[in-house]
């Protein structure tokens, strides 16, 4: 398997039904005092069971750290984790074990592999992503204080945040269910999940993140851009769709005249069109993107599908699902834009020595 990161990486192993997850982070710096609370903090923010909006697993999501941490402090071995599963009922998935689900990674694991773990879709399964909220939480703590990363729900289906990100108010992204920070439009959406989850269906959204505070030299030339390492991890992320920074796609309307980032004396920007990143490298100013999420493929009710022999079949999902990703993915956008954001500090150090 391939690592997140490049000189600070993550290896991770388990699946949804196994005993535990875990991983095993390298390279990380020796001597910092580590906070394990806010570790604890931000997975408690992406564990299931936290509302009627998400999945009703219940999980305690408690991290266990093995290696590379004494007396609250890294010693600059690798640091070694797990999270036990507590909570599976692996019988909800008998029905599929010899089936495939449409738009799952049920047929393309079987496929490569030729051996399937379909027991809540072993390492396809979101749940994989407790493991980057750990590594994430943890490399957080290496970046300047001043840093700032904050992620909220945009958007559920046909429901947009209307109001710019500089008007909300991200101390109350967790005060409602959907982290939505603008109150009206997190009770629509809210509504919006919980009409999509009486039917038995799912629906997709966007999570938009803000990087405030990053200072200027923070991404690698032509392979190892500052956009391009943070697409990469998000597109990782289960049922992520898309990623755009800056003007993104509505860029491509507009002309250079228009979309042209106009210097100020100190070397700020009178617009920020370029998201922060310029050339590449962050140029000062707020790096902001914007994650598409499609629709869980696993819904609570009968699809057309086929079995491992081709015969057509009905498939229904049963057991405990989540109607919509986006409010457990918050903290994993959060968190991986953040061990994004370290390992590339770790590259920018490395090459100034």
């Amino acid at each position: 398997m391939f690592d997140l990161g490049n000189f600070l990486t993550l290896s991770t192993f388990g699946e949804s039904h196994g005993v535990a997850y875990g991983g095993i982070i390298n390279n990380f710096p020796a001597g910092l005092q580590v906070d394990l609370n806010k570790v604890q903090h931000q997975l408690d923010r992406r564990k299931p069971g936290q509302s009627s909006i998400v999945t009703q697993r219940k999980e305690s999501d408690t991290v266990k750290f093995l290696s590379g941490i004494f007396e609250g402090k890294t010693t600059g071995t690798p640091i070694g984790f797990t999270i036990e599963n507590e909570n599976q009922k692996s019988k909800d998935y008998d029905h599929i074990s010899g089936a495939y689900r449409p738009s799952h990674a049920d047929f393309t694991y079987d496929q490569k592999f030729g051996n399937r773990d379909h027991r809540g879709g072993g390492k396809s399964s979101a749940r994989e992503t407790v493991n980057w909220v750990v590594a994430g939480s943890l490399a957080k703590q290496l970046l300047p204080k001043e840093v700032e990363i904050q992620a909220y729900v945009s958007s559920v289906g046909e429901i947009f945040c209307e109001k710019p990100y500089q008007d909300l108010d991200f101390s109350q992204v967790d005060s409602t269910d959907v982290r939505c920070p603008d109150a009206e439009t997190a009770e629509k959406m809210i509504s919006k999940i919980k009409e999509i989850k009486k039917e038995g269906n799912t629906i997709g959204g966007t999570i938009t993140c803000v990087i405030r505070n990053l200072p200027v030299g923070i991404g690698e030339p032509v392979f190892g851009k500052l956009q391009a390492e943070l697409a990469k991890a998000m597109l990782n992320i289960n049922a992520c769709k898309g990623f755009e920074y800056g003007s993104g796609f509505c860029g491509a309307k507009m002309t250079g005249k228009d979309h042209n980032d106009l210097f100020n004396e100190d070397f700020s920007t009178k617009t920020n069109l370029s998201g922060g990143i310029q050339g590449g490298i962050s140029n000062g100013m707020d790096v902001y993107f914007r994650v598409a999420f499609k629709p869980v493929a696993t819904i609570l009710r009968p699809q057309e599908s086929v079995d491992k022999d081709g015969n057509t079949i009905t498939v229904e999902g049963k057991g405990r699902h989540d109607p919509c990703v986006l409010p457990r993915a918050v903290p994993i956008v959060e968190n991986l834009a953040a061990f994004v954001l370290a390992d590339l500090f770790l590259i920018n150090k490395i090459r100034r020595i």
